[in-house]
């Protein structure tokens, strides 16, 4: 983990940073070749220099930003799931599991998207 991601993350409570930490090593250990970086003050993955995925924790959502066509390609599932949306992110409220199998279908998409 980035050393600068890994200090935002600690700045959470307890609770959060095993969340945020969790989705971290999700997402590196299912696309290879991902570099890290802190972008728009939040951690962020890379594909060959190009932002790739971004989230982020608050108090009682992590965020994910996967950008606007996997969030609109995805809408009708978040709305079945109850999870808010806007036009590039989507909430995980803290409190509750990641649903890392929904986490690898946007990544799967992201990566299609790529190539």
């Amino acid at each position: 983990m980035h050393p600068d991601i890994a200090d935002h993350i600690a700045r959470f409570p307890e609770h959060a940073q095993v969340q945020l930490k969790n989705l971290h090593h999700f997402i590196a250990a299912n696309v290879p070749n991902l570099t890290q970086k802190m972008g728009y003050g939040i951690p962020t993955f890379q594909w060959n220099g190009k932002n790739f995925i971004h989230y982020a924790g608050y108090s009682k959502h992590i965020g994910l930003y996967p950008g606007a066509k996997a969030i609109a390609h995805f809408a009708g599932e978040f709305e079945r799931r109850g999870y808010k949306y806007s036009k590039g992110a989507v909430q995980f409220p803290i409190n509750q599991e990641l649903p890392l199998e929904l986490v690898l279908e946007i990544l799967t998409y992201l990566l299609n998207q790529r190539t």
